[in-house]
């Protein structure tokens, strides 16, 4: 049997990275009026798709499609990040590849590991030999390594790793299969060209230069992740790519879906989600790119999501993929208010939380809805405007921010939320990250009151805590 489905294609943008280093001495340094300032952003041109991520050594390094500005159609490059903490990054220079911007072989995305076993032999020195297996365009799939913690790269003498033939292919994601032990690579694939069998084929290899293929899943529009999540002590493996997943069973050789299809995040802006490699203790970290959000005004174009820990739980409805924020942001916590056990009634209390305001915040509560017909949050407002409205409505059991709506059960007839409020984005999490919704937003400048609201009736506040964040940008922190 096959599994149609089809998951919206990343864009990806062809750009070349002409980095200026930014002065960090400057009080004004990432503190723009719409610079998120702990969710990711370049220092300046446009931002897209993630990739390439992988831990080495302490540190966790991310890729990302980059062009310095908007009228720019040189050959694609990535920019390249690191972080201590995947919350407070330092830019490095542009992946530069001998031949980039001169030949059609530019790499345009991909994946990287690291050679624990040294089984390509490639290492020199102490430090362990990192692979970059990308697509070059036209080139088939390909490889680039570095043995300087990924500092400096370079291409290798023998590529491609797999032909391109006459195949439209994108994005190898690699890694360890630890039950067969063979490496695993997907990549989005359409057979001899023909978009109607376009989909994920996997690949398998015992020395990570040598790859040959296995089986072909039809459906996908884009690469994917694959990755294995315990549930109730049974390993799953998801099928991961754009806004969606499947769950299935996976034997070293093909994917076998168990489930529909189903989207990872229900807000506006959320695409190309990519998850870290070689991470310590098996966690399953992902990030995805905030497409179409506006940031008018400003030097740059793009933000990621927050990074979060991905989990799988037993519902009502069949395994369901869960996303939680990661640890890490209570370092940059400035001020601070906490509620407990509070009746919220219409016309009668006011304001709960009129005395903490900001333009980052982290939001997390439990509520119980009693009598009241709905009730929320407005973000960002002000005298100028009325802000952002985050609403759930009783009746409907529906939660809706920016026009984007995820139907939302209340757990012994109560609802958990943690809200992430970044200066361009909210990202609203419901019971423990059963549903989210991530989107962008373009508040009025110096509007950053918070209210919390209901209407109809009584709202009771288990417990609430709202903290204001500090830059993650600036010196000292």
């Amino acid at each position: 049997m096959k599994f149609i489905f089809l998951i919206l294609t990343t864009i990806s943008f062809s750009f070349a990275f002409a980095a200026k280093p930014i002065d960090k001495s400057d009080k004004k340094y990432f503190d723009e009026t719409y610079r998120p300032q702990f969710h990711f952003s370049p220092g300046k041109g446009i931002m897209s798709t993630p990739l390439g991520q992988f831990f080495y050594n302490g540190e966790y390094h991310m890729f990302y499609q980059y062009q310095p500005d908007t009228t720019a159609t040189a050959p694609t490059q990535w920019g390249h990040a690191v972080s201590k903490d995947l919350i407070k990054w330092e830019n490095l220079p542009v992946l530069n590849l001998p031949g980039s911007g001169e030949n059609i072989c530019t790499p345009h995305s991909g994946s990287a590991v690291v050679d624990e076993k040294n089984l390509t032999g490639l290492q020199q020195g102490e430090e362990k030999t990192i692979l970059l297996f990308y697509t070059g365009r036209e080139c088939g799939q390909c490889l680039a390594f570095s043995n300087d913690k990924g500092r400096t790269w370079k291409k290798y003498n023998k590529n491609p790793l797999i032909e391109p033939g006459n195949d439209n292919t994108l994005g190898p994601n690699v890694f360890f299969d630890q039950v067969s032990g063979k490496w695993i690579m997907t990549i989005y694939r359409c057979p001899d060209g023909d978009v109607s069998k376009q989909g994920i084929s996997i690949y398998n290899s015992s020395d990570l230069l040598h790859w040959e293929l296995q089986s072909h899943l039809e459906g996908f529009s884009s690469s994917a992740d694959l990755f294995k999540l315990t549930m109730d002590g049974e390993t799953k493996w998801i099928l991961s790519g754009g806004n969606e997943y499947l769950t299935g069973k996976f034997d070293g050789k093909s994917f076998i879906p168990e489930t529909k299809i189903r989207k990872i995040d229900l807000g506006k802006n959320f695409q190309a989600a990519h998850a870290w490699t070689n991470l310590p203790d098996g966690k399953v970290i992902q990030i995805a790119w905030m497409r179409g959000g506006k940031f008018p005004g400003m030097p740059f174009n793009g933000q990621m999501t927050f990074p979060c820990e991905l989990s799988l739980r037993k519902t009502q409805t069949g395994s369901l993929l869960c996303r939680k924020p990661i640890d890490g942001l209570d370092k940059f916590f400035d001020k601070d208010l906490k509620k407990k056990e509070k009746n919220l009634i219409p016309g009668l209390k006011g304001n709960l939380i009129g005395a903490i305001n900001g333009d980052a915040l982290l939001i997390k509560g439990i509520f119980d809805p009693k009598t009241s017909d709905g009730f929320g949050f407005i973000i960002r407002n002000g005298k100028k405007s009325s802000g952002t409205i985050i609403k759930y409505e009783t009746a409907r059991k529906s939660l809706d921010c920016l026009s984007r709506q995820v139907l939302v059960e209340p757990k012994n007839g109560k609802l958990e939320l943690e809200i992430l409020v970044d200066r361009t984005s909210i990202e609203v999490f419901a019971n423990g990250g059963e549903s989210v919704l991530s989107s962008c937003f373009t508040p009025t400048e110096g509007e950053d009151d918070l209210v919390l609201w209901t209407q109809g009736g009584e709202l009771f506040v288990d417990q609430l805590e709202i903290y204001t964040i500090k830059s993650v940008w600036k010196e000292g922190k």
